[in-house]
């Protein structure tokens, strides 16, 4: 998690770019924006960039309940710029631990709302789905269905795979796709999630399946950011290749 200790690191950065009552004539300049030269396309990024990085912090904290006076933030980016501040680093640096701190609880709370929220509707999804025409339900809890159904091989936990895929959440949210990025993936089964490890197994060379991996086959209670804790995942893999577990030494020995 991001520190809001950053705020002020980054902006004690700025300070020795340029001189004071620079900075102050920039700050009230009203003509528009030139950017013909480095110096200025510079000068402008620095500022652009800063600005960037605290609109992302004052939305979070906005979002988890934290009122944000956007006015006294351009204050006290101006006064330190400046060295004109109105409390002590030591009083600005108590003051920051423990807005981080409460960030951090509302973090903490929001990601418990999110997690529950995450378990009760995998639960709803897999009772639903297990009951659907061609899915079959493994003893570990694993749901699959077949696409298509391939003649080749089939791979075991040792081998390395390469296949297309598709992840989405429960509600359709694409998180991850080898066929969004047009390059087949590559990796030894193993090394993967459970519910990957067991599922591709199934699979001949030529197949396609859909998988639905209950969390407890996934990334159970973590929160990867772009899978919330308890989450449910939904598959669409393509078998395309398996290379055999020690072939590649064997290539070599050769």
């Amino acid at each position: 998690m991001k520190s809001i200790y950053k705020y002020s690191l980054v902006a004690l950065a700025v300070v020795g770019l340029t001189a004071c009552n620079q900075e102050k004539e920039a700050v009230a300049a009203t003509a528009p924006v030139e950017l013909k030269t480095e110096a200025q396309k510079e000068a402008y990024s620095v500022g652009a960039s800063i600005g960037t990085y605290m609109a992302g912090h004052i939305k979070e904290q906005e979002e988890l309940g934290l009122s944000v006076d956007r006015a006294l933030i351009v204050t006290g980016f101006s006064e330190g710029l400046n060295s004109e501040l109105k409390l002590s680093q030591e009083e600005m640096q108590t003051i920051l631990q423990s807005l981080d701190e409460k960030l951090n609880e509302k973090r903490q709370a929001q990601a418990a709302v999110l997690a529950e929220k995450a378990a009760a509707e995998s639960k709803a999804f897999l009772e639903a789905n297990k009951a659907k025409e061609g899915v079959i339900t493994t003893d570990s809890g694993l749901q699959y269905e077949v696409i298509t159904e391939g003649t080749g091989e089939k791979p075991v936990a040792e081998d390395t795979v390469k296949v297309h895929y598709v992840g989405t959440l429960t509600d359709g949210t694409e998180f991850d796709s080898s066929v969004a990025r047009g390059e087949p993936a590559t990796f030894p089964l193993n090394r993967v999630i459970p519910g990957w490890t067991e599922g591709v197994q199934l699979m001949s060379v030529g197949s396609k399946y859909k998988f639905v991996i209950p969390a407890e086959l996934a990334y159970g209670d973590r929160d990867t950011g772009t899978i919330p804790a308890n989450s449910t995942l939904v598959f669409e893999v393509e078998l395309l290749d398996i290379e055999k577990a020690g072939a590649a030494d064997a290539a070599h020995a050769h």
